[in-house]
């Protein structure tokens, strides 16, 4: 039997995961840092999601939002320039 604290949000990494199965590309932002992946040729390890797309308490960082088949995830004004262009 596996419980869980009430007090301690759940961790979203399996639902980071299968938001990264339904896109092509990953742009994500944590301050002035930003990574782009190109999800066709690369793989995206346990580390940077926790880096890049769960936030301290161990859910998605926001904003997150799907276009197509990007997943943008995080704010940074000159990501957001280069990929809305």
């Amino acid at each position: 039997m596996n419980v869980e604290k009430p007090s301690k949000p759940p961790h979203q990494l399996a639902k980071a995961r299968s938001l990264l199965e339904e896109v092509s590309f990953l742009y994500a932002a944590k301050g002035k840092k930003t990574i782009t992946i190109d999800l066709k040729t690369e793989v995206v390890d346990d580390e940077v999601i926790h880096k890049f797309m769960l936030g301290p308490t161990g859910n998605l960082r926001a904003p997150a939002m799907t276009i197509g088949k990007t997943l943008l995830v995080g704010f940074n004004q000159e990501l957001y320039e280069r990929v809305f262009g």
